[in-house]
């Protein structure tokens, strides 16, 4: 008897089909992306510009130990209560001379003056801080603005935030400025 020959398989197309398999599910796959903060600098002060001191009263200072322990203004705190606390600090609703100075403004969106808080939050955070901590104390202070913004916009334009037009929102932007400050982190007290 002759012994037959196996017939050969014709991979020609083997690495087309490959390459069309890698291509699919590279683009049909999520690759996930480390989350960032969001943040604008401000504009570089033009030369010879002198810095204005800013009051006691005005500076909100918030501080994170390497612990994530948080202290505001020196009481310590927890980061559920950011929120509220930065929303009080930067509204001042009650005129509380303790609380942030306010400046009458003349806004252009909205054709008066309007009453621009001159407070300041100062985040310090310590080297051994956790970085999700550091996150979410900046997603309170954000949430804070945004809700001050929000509620200012329906106060004005009885629409939310996102759904004014831009001059619009140029106007509530110069009426609750984000007035963050963030100092280098370095070794905060409280850390046992």
């Amino acid at each position: 008897m002759a012994k037959r020959k196996t017939p050969g398989l014709n991979t020609s197309s083997m690495a087309d089909i490959s390459f069309l398999l890698l291509t699919f599910f590279l683009l049909t796959s999520s690759i996930n992306t480390d989350m960032g903060i969001a943040r604008r600098l401000p504009p570089p002060l033009p030369p010879n510009t002198e810095i204005p001191d800013v009051r006691e009263r005005n500076i909100f200072v918030v501080k994170i130990n390497s612990k994530d322990r948080i202290l505001f203004n020196g009481e310590v705190g927890d980061v559920s209560l950011l929120k509220d606390r930065a929303k009080e600090f930067l509204g001042n609703p009650k005129d509380d001379p303790n609380l942030p100075e306010k400046e009458m403004v003349y806004i252009e969106g909205f054709k008066s003056e309007y009453p621009v808080s001159k407070g300041v939050i100062s985040l310090q955070n310590d080297r051994g801080t956790s970085y999700d901590m550091y996150f979410r104390v900046q997603n309170e202070l954000a949430a804070a603005i945004n809700e001050m913004r929000n509620e200012l916009s329906n106060a004005k334009f009885n629409k939310g935030y996102a759904d004014i037009t831009e001059k619009q929102r140029d106007a509530i932007d110069q009426a609750i400025p984000i007035a963050i400050s963030e100092a280098e982190p370095t070794k905060i007290g409280g850390n046992k």
